[in-house]
Protein backbone atom coordinates (compact mmCIF):
# COMPACT_ATOMS: atom_id res chain seq x y z
CA UNK A 1 0.00 0.00 0.00
CA UNK A 2 2.86 2.23 0.54
CA UNK A 3 4.46 1.43 -2.85
CA UNK A 4 0.21 2.51 -4.18
CA UNK A 5 0.50 6.00 -2.04
CA UNK A 6 4.17 6.81 -3.11
CA UNK A 7 3.13 6.10 -6.79
CA UNK A 8 0.74 9.13 -6.59
CA UNK A 9 -2.68 6.69 -6.38
CA UNK A 10 -5.61 8.29 -4.56
CA UNK A 11 -7.11 6.25 -2.03
CA UNK A 12 -9.99 5.33 -4.60
CA UNK A 13 -7.48 3.90 -6.80
CA UNK A 14 -5.82 1.78 -4.09
CA UNK A 15 -9.12 0.53 -2.48
CA UNK A 16 -10.10 -0.69 -6.39
CA UNK A 17 -6.26 -2.12 -7.09
CA UNK A 18 -6.41 -4.03 -3.14
CA UNK A 19 -10.21 -4.52 -3.60
CA UNK A 20 -10.72 -3.43 -0.57
CA UNK A 21 -13.34 0.00 0.51
CA UNK A 22 -11.60 3.38 0.42
CA UNK A 23 -12.42 3.32 4.14
CA UNK A 24 -10.32 0.70 4.90
CA UNK A 25 -7.43 2.37 2.33
CA UNK A 26 -7.90 6.06 4.70
CA UNK A 27 -7.63 3.50 7.94
CA UNK A 28 -4.76 2.06 6.75
CA UNK A 29 -3.02 4.94 5.26
CA UNK A 30 -3.28 7.04 8.51
CA UNK A 31 -1.67 4.02 10.14
CA UNK A 32 1.31 4.22 8.05
CA UNK A 33 1.47 7.60 8.47
CA UNK A 34 1.63 7.60 12.15
CA UNK A 35 4.59 4.85 12.11
CA UNK A 36 6.34 6.30 10.08
CA UNK A 37 5.59 9.61 12.09
CA UNK A 38 4.46 12.33 9.44
CA UNK A 39 1.44 14.02 9.08
CA UNK A 40 0.73 13.48 5.64
CA UNK A 41 0.67 11.34 2.86
CA UNK A 42 2.89 13.15 0.85
CA UNK A 43 5.32 13.24 3.60
CA UNK A 44 4.36 9.54 3.59
CA UNK A 45 6.02 9.36 -0.12
CA UNK A 46 8.50 10.59 0.66
CA UNK A 47 9.79 8.28 3.28
CA UNK A 48 9.11 5.54 0.75
CA UNK A 49 11.15 6.81 -1.72
CA UNK A 50 13.75 7.26 0.22
CA UNK A 51 13.65 3.61 1.28
CA UNK A 52 13.72 2.13 -2.17
CA UNK A 53 16.42 4.61 -3.05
Amino acid sequence: MLAALADGMTNADIGDLLQVREATVKAHVSRIRTELGVSNRVQAAMVARDLTA
